[in-house]
């Protein structure tokens, strides 16, 4: 179980599987809902993911045609993203809050990056 919440703590979440991936995508949708340079995500089946707290207080933004993105109303942070037809959502890995330790990782949509970010850390990188 892991658990997680906004940057201003009033969404809390909680996450009934195991983590063993996570996900850096460079798309230019992510990189503008994250404010970075790519955001970092983690895909869990949606019925493994629950808001314990403020669900209240969370937002849907339908970024492109059939996918939505969470967020907190009250500070913004990022929480999810996720095709609608789809059984699995993918969670904002930075508003992690139990501990995660090594897993596997990747970068996709590598040749959508930031150009001023340059990818040099060895990971597996996939094309849109």
């Amino acid at each position: 179980m892991h658990n997680g919440s906004c940057l201003c703590g009033a969404v809390k979440y909680q996450i009934d599987a195991p983590i063993r991936a996570a996900t850096h995508c460079h798309c230019s949708q992510c990189r503008k809902a994250h404010g970075a340079a790519f955001g970092t995500y983690t895909t869990v089946l949606k019925a493994d993911f629950r808001f314990t707290q403020g669900a209240d207080q969370v937002r849907t933004f339908y970024s492109s045609p059939g996918v939505a993105r969470t967020f907190c109303q009250a500070c913004g942070a990022t929480l999810q993203w996720m095709e609608l037809d789809s059984e699995f959502t993918g969670v904002a890995l930075g508003t992690l809050d139990t501990a995660l330790g090594e897993i596997a990782q990747k970068h996709i949509y590598a040749d959508s990056k930031a150009d001023w970010y340059a990818i040099r850390d060895g990971l597996p990188q996939e094309n849109g």
